[in-house]
């Protein structure tokens, strides 16, 4: 298989250990964070989506034109946006980006943040509904001729567009979502199922469960893990360097209220609504550092909201360490660090070559097994 190395873009400076400063569209940071990961050798980068951020739509249309091969992976919420418009909005994109987009799904994991855009649906609730969005997204991307639908929460009639995304059949579909209903939808339509940094264990109980859910619609989804990596010259300054960011990240207060990137929002501990927190949760309860190498620090500060845990060490034992991940089924690793000024060219001296080189070891031995 091959692997595929993705940072993330956000439209403004901020961290877990940096407060937000400076305009919500920053068209500087943008487009040097974008150019920055495309020099540092990355396949792409996400765009995350938040209630209250700058569109990411636009935010995507900025970093193309300032890059000529990296890709974009679109977070986007179904909901908020007729299905029938999202397509043609996808694919305009698609056609701006000359084929370098990807849509990445996601429901929704807590009800007060989809409440401030004025979705009041539950949770299983929610992911039914993006069932039937996704169903509608690739029929309108590959119809040639006008629609009709009439199912649970969208109806409409001969919806149609003229513009088809420019990668065929249509613009690749990635998936978060690790409870029951999130995995049944993801069976369905993800090309790509998104986990968060889990145990080794962990991660093959997910891949597995997903596999099997998939092969009952004939699908075989690639994999991608969403994880942080700190590195250091030496084990004993990355571990320094870990506990001094789990400081860091309590004092800045990212999740606590203090910020106001998300608006003040607070996350108690009790405020966990998604599987995917809950099951990181759980896992910061265990320890520490899990597997050698997983730090749970920065998930314990922030009460696991999304993308919080770590792989800890020198740039050979990371890139050893991610590629564990590898042997088990995950193809795609994607990126958030610390300090987005300097997190593209830190990993891309760093962890790019290593995990690129290592990668191809096992594909070659695999091949020669075969």
């Amino acid at each position: 298989m091959t692997i595929e190395l993705y940072g993330t873009l956000y439209p403004r400076l901020f961290s877990e250990t940096i407060p937000a400063e400076g305009p919500a569209f920053d068209i500087p940071h943008i487009e040097g964070t974008a150019r920055a990961h495309e020099a540092a050798g990355f396949d792409g980068v996400l765009l995350p989506h938040n209630a209250g951020w700058a569109d990411n739509f636009l935010t995507a249309a900025r970093a193309a034109g300032a890059t000529q091969r990296l890709i974009f992976l679109l977070a986007h919420r179904p909901g908020f946006v007729s299905p029938t418009l999202a397509a043609r909005k996808l694919a305009t994109l698609d056609h701006f980006t000359g084929g370098r987009l990807r849509v990445h799904i996601i429901t929704g994991g807590r009800d007060a943040e989809q409440q401030r855009d004025g979705d009041y649906l539950t949770h299983d609730a929610r992911y039914a509904r993006t069932d039937e969005y996704l169903e509608i997204l690739r029929r309108i991307w590959t119809s040639d001729t006008p629609i009709d639908h009439a199912g649970a929460h969208y109806r409409f009639a001969a919806a149609f567009s003229e513009l088809k995304p420019l990668q065929k059949p249509h613009i690749p579909v990635s998936f978060g979502g690790a409870s029951d209903p999130a995995i049944e939808v993801a069976a369905k339509h993800a090309d790509l199922y998104a986990l968060w940094g889990e145990t080794l264990d962990g991660t093959r109980e997910l891949v597995s469960r997903v596999r099997t859910a998939a092969a009952r619609h004939g699908r075989t989804p690639r994999f991608s893990i969403s994880i942080r990596a700190i590195v250091a010259d030496t084990e004993e300054a990355a571990w320094k360097k870990a506990r001094e960011i789990a400081e860091t990240t309590r004092e800045v207060g990212l999740w606590s209220g203090k910020s106001k990137v998300f608006g003040g929002v607070s996350l108690p501990a009790e405020a966990a609504e998604n599987e995917g927190s809950r099951r990181l949760l759980a896992l910061v309860k265990q320890g520490e550092v899990l597997d050698q190498r997983l730090f749970m620090g920065v998930a314990a500060a922030t009460n696991a909201p999304g993308n919080t845990t770590a792989i800890v060490g020198t740039p050979e034992q990371v890139a050893e360490a991610l590629l564990a991940y590898y042997d088990v089924g995950v193809s795609n690793f994607l990126f958030r660090g610390f300090d987005p000024r300097t997190d593209a060219q830190d990993y891309g001296r760093a962890l790019v070559p290593l995990l690129r080189e290592g990668a191809a070891r096992r594909d070659g031995a695999l091949r020669k097994l075969a």
